[in-house]
């Protein structure tokens, strides 16, 4: 496993930046044998270049139409980055043909909610369970304030990746993700991957999210040493 070297760039000798409200999604499928979707951010990204994460996002003037803005901006990422839609229509989750559809109305220029809406979908956005929350170090110059989820994937549904955004994805055991070399993870990625490696079933994992009655806040700060900045707990 690789880790991503901190840029000088990447720090902040000014006032502290105000956090951007983010989401991320960990996609779960499978039962006693689970995985989680790990994306691949192209090199030139503007966040975690070449590193394997989480789809998410920052929340966006349109998700702010919805009564959780947070909720929704996890929704819009994720099928934006990967194809998965977490929505519904009249009681029933969002098939396949519901992908494609809105996709092809995306592509031709409307909002995601706005194709939604054409669909005669909304978001699911009960299907997102929070577990955490993270506050990008004061130090840094690109900060966020990550909600962080687990969803599971609609039956039927296929990972179809944005291919500006994403350049290899894959299903892996977190274990397995933590033990790969040739994956390269933030810090934040690999602590999640750490504190769910352990769950025996993917539904005690969502369980016990469910039971949380506050979510922890993880604020991780910079250190500088020798080979450069570090970011611990």
């Amino acid at each position: 496993m690789i880790g991503i070297p901190l840029p000088p760039s990447a720090i902040n000798d000014g006032p502290p930046v105000t956090p951007r409200p983010s989401a991320t999604v960990l996609l779960v499928r499978g039962g006693k044998r689970w995985e989680l979707l790990l994306m691949r951010r192209p090199g030139g990204a503007d966040f975690a270049p070449g590193a394997y994460v989480f789809p998410g996002g920052a929340v966006h003037a349109e998700d702010a139409q919805w009564p959780d803005e947070i909720r929704a901006a996890a929704v819009r990422e994720v099928f934006e980055e990967v194809g998965i839609l977490l929505a519904r229509r009249s009681g029933r989750i969002a098939r396949d043909a519901d992908c494609l559809a809105v996709r092809s109305m995306v592509e031709q220029g409307a909002t995601f909610t706005d194709a939604l809406g054409r669909r005669g979908l909304e978001p699911a956005h009960d299907r997102l369970v929070l577990f955490a929350r993270w506050v990008t170090p004061e130090r840094l110059s690109r900060r966020y304030d990550t909600r962080f989820f687990f969803a599971r994937v609609p039956t039927g549904q296929v990972v179809r990746p944005q291919e500006s955004e994403v350049t290899d994805w894959r299903w892996v055991e977190p274990q397995r993700a933590l033990d790969d070399p040739s994956l390269t993870l933030v810090y934040a990625t690999r602590s999640v991957l750490q504190s769910v490696a352990a769950s025996a079933s993917s539904s005690a994992l969502m369980a016990k999210a469910r039971r949380l009655r506050d979510v922890p806040v993880v604020q991780p700060r910079l250190m500088q040493t020798e080979s450069g900045w570090e970011v611990i707990r």
